[in-house]
């Protein structure tokens, strides 16, 4: 069974502690106390669908864009905080599409403890 890369995995985890404590999308969310987000589940959902869906990896699996992705996210969280804000360009439908989630139930009985 495959796993998510190193490089991807270090992506998710950089974006998720950037945006955590508060510097995620430097510069341009410099200054702006987003700690809304983590009071809707929906907004904090979005971003993450963002950065998701806006990251690249080669054939080997490294990640080739976690700034850009970053960026978008952090735009998005711009939009949502400031609605002064005009996202440039505009996001496309597939930047911020919702994927529908893995089911509740795990599909490989050794997930929880890690034995592939």
């Amino acid at each position: 069974m495959a796993r998510l890369g190193d490089s991807v995995s270090g992506a998710l985890r950089s974006f998720g502690f950037w945006l955590a404590n508060g510097t995620v999308g430097y510069p341009l969310l410099e200054g702006i106390d987003y700690s809304c987000i983590f009071r809707e589940p929906s907004a904090l959902e979005e971003a993450m669908a963002i950065y998701a869906n806006v990251l690249c990896v080669d054939e080997s699996g490294r990640v080739l864009n976690a700034r850009a992705a970053e960026r978008r996210a952090a735009q998005w969280i711009r939009s949502y905080v400031d609605p002064t804000y005009v996202v440039d360009p505009p996001f496309e439908s597939w930047e911020v599409a919702l994927h529908e989630p893995p089911g509740r139930a795990e599909r490989d009985p050794n997930a929880a403890s890690g034995q592939l």
